[in-house]
Parts: structure tokens; C-alpha cells; sequence
């Protein structure tokens, strides 16, 4: 790389731009006690088990491995399924389950959705597997799924993804906006 020539006025340009300049003569700094940073409170915890709602025992019946779900709360119209099949609503977040315990899936998916509601997340993909190394070819992540998505109170509507996003081994949920974000929602009907 060649090295740069500059002009004289090129220089007294810069002297003037960077201005007076001193010396320094003392390369160590001195810690202050006084000057410590204002210690700030932990964030609440917030319990995220309290947004299941509805009895744990819902009567629905177990899936099986290449089964499609859907659900779509009661009181939205079935366009807004279709919609939500056919990816009319963009993806805002999206988390992997598959693999995990299903306490650990669960804890998981409740700080997920929390977060995506406070976030004002509409819609959002859900990778849970197939279940192909369950016990007897029975999904138990996958049913799981289907149940707790039903109880949580942010959740409008679920159905299983395109081939392309995981198809059975994944949903697309669709959530209800937070009262903070809902005047997006005003603009967009």
C-alpha cells in the first residue's frame, strides 16, 4: 500500500479541525470510590405458568406422527386459519423444541410466548418434531404442544407448517396482540 502524501493544506486543515492539543503527561487513571455505578434492581421474574388457562385435562384426541394440527379460538372466523395456512402473516420469532424433555419444552415455550407477546410478536413458528424416536411412534412433544396451545390465553390459532417450514413437525401460532401494541392492529383493518 503506498503511503499517503499530503498537501499543506491538507495539514492545516486538520490542525485546525482537531484543534489545541496537550500533552499527556500521566498514562494511569485514578479510581474514584465515589464514582461507583448506581447499583439497579433485578428484573421480576414473571410466572409465565399462569398464562395456561382452561383445565389441563381438555378433551382432544392424541395425534400421530404425520398428523396436521390446527386450532382456532373460539369467536375468529376461519379465514384467519386459512390466512395463517396459507403464511398470509409474516413471521416475527421462532423457536426449536424438538429434542427437549417435555418440562424443559414446556418452561420454554411459556417464556417464548411471554416474550413474544410483551414484544408484540403476531405470529410465530414452533419447531416440535415429528416424533420420530417417541415410544410406540407416539408424538409426546407433539401432543403436549397441541394441548398447551390450546390453554395459553395469548394464542388464537395454530396450524402445522408447509413442507418447506417442517410441515407436522412444526406450527405456525398466531397470537393476540397486547393491549399496548393493539392500535397496529386498528391500521391494519
Amino acid at each position: 500500500m503506498a503511503k499517503k502524501t499530503l498537501t499543506s493544506e491538507d495539514r492545516d486543515l486538520f490542525r485546525r479541525s482537531i484543534g489545541k492539543v496537550r500533552l499527556v503527561k500521566s498514562d494511569k487513571v485514578l479510581l474514584n470510590k465515589d464514582n461507583n455505578p448506581k447499583p439497579y434492581p433485578k428484573p421480576l421474574s414473571t410466572d409465565v405458568s399462569g398464562h395456561l388457562s382452561g383445565p389441563a385435562a381438555i378433551d382432544i384426541e392424541n395425534v400421530g406422527l404425520e398428523d396436521s394440527l390446527s386450532f382456532i379460538a373460539p369467536g375468529l372466523q376461519n379465514n384467519v386459519l386459512k390466512k395463517l395456512r396459507r403464511g398470509f402473516f409474516s413471521l416475527d420469532a421462532e423457536i426449536d423444541l424438538h429434542g427437549l424433555t417435555s418440562s424443559a419444552a414446556k418452561k420454554q415455550l411459556l417464556h417464548f410466548l411471554h416474550d413474544c407477546a410483551e414484544t408484540g410478536c403476531r405470529c410465530v413458528h414452533i419447531v416440535h418434531g415429528k416424533g420420530y424416536r417417541s415410544a410406540d411412534n407416539h408424538p409426546v412433544l407433539k401432543n403436549n404442544l397441541n394441548l398447551w396451545l390450546r390453554q395459553h390465553k395469548d394464542v388464537q390459532a395454530f396450524c402445522s407448517a408447509p413442507p418447506k417450514d417442517g410441515g407436522t413437525g412444526a406450527v405456525f401460532v398466531l397470537l393476540q396482540l397486547a393491549k399496548k401494541y393493539s392500535h397496529y392492529s386498528d391500521a391494519e383493518s
